[in-house]
């Protein structure tokens, strides 16, 4: 049992990786690889609306001027994948947001080859806006058929300095919540439990 992890923040190892650490953190207690994908300093540009993948149906984009398809590689072999992304005017990063454009087209062009894998959201947020980050990026996990589990609040944390995070004492909690809530999703839907 794997379960990838992206990170869509431009700081590479800042308060949104924090955050994603800790619910990898919980997922390795209970026996499930993890490994975290930080899209800082990586090529990754958006959709081109091709459609070549809907001729293809190789479980690739066409374009391979990027990492996309190292991601979308990525999230075929794994039960379970985390969506990272800190909070850019009320919305996700651009490079998150060309993963699940790409990703999910690709997806739903190869019979949704993504239903049924455990999906979940982790964002930071200086201040606001982060409820439609977290929105936008369980949009992708629901349109794609996937399994999203719950936590104890919104998956959502704040600071803005680098390890500011560490001060928000309740969404360390949350993410910690989270992952025992998807280590236990993934055992069960892999009849473990």
């Amino acid at each position: 049992m794997k379960v990838i992890a992206f990170n869509g923040s431009a700081r590479k190892d800042g308060n949104t990786a924090i955050f994603i650490n800790y619910v990898l953190g919980e997922l390795k207690k209970e026996g499930i690889d993890t490994e975290l994908f930080q899209l800082a300093g990586k090529k990754i540009h958006g959709c081109r609306a091709c459609y070549r993948c809907f001729e293809n149906k190789d479980r690739k984009c066409s374009f391979i001027d990027d990492v996309l398809n190292e991601c979308i590689d990525k999230m075929i072999e794994a039960d379970g994948i985390i969506l990272g992304s800190p909070t850019y005017f009320a919305d996700v990063t651009a490079e998150i947001k060309a993963l699940i454009d790409r990703a999910g087209f690709v997806a739903r062009a190869n019979d949704d080859m993504f239903k049924r894998k455990i999906g979940a959201a982790v964002v930071v947020a200086r201040r606001g806006g982060g409820i439609h980050a977290f929105d936008s990026l369980n949009h992708f996990f629901l349109v794609r058929q996937m399994i999203v589990p719950g936590s104890s609040y919104w998956n959502l944390g704040f600071g803005g300095d680098k390890g500011e995070v560490e001060k928000d004492e309740e969404g360390i909690g949350t993410m910690k919540v989270l992952g025992e809530n998807m280590a236990w999703l993934i055992k069960k839907v892999h009849g473990q439990i």
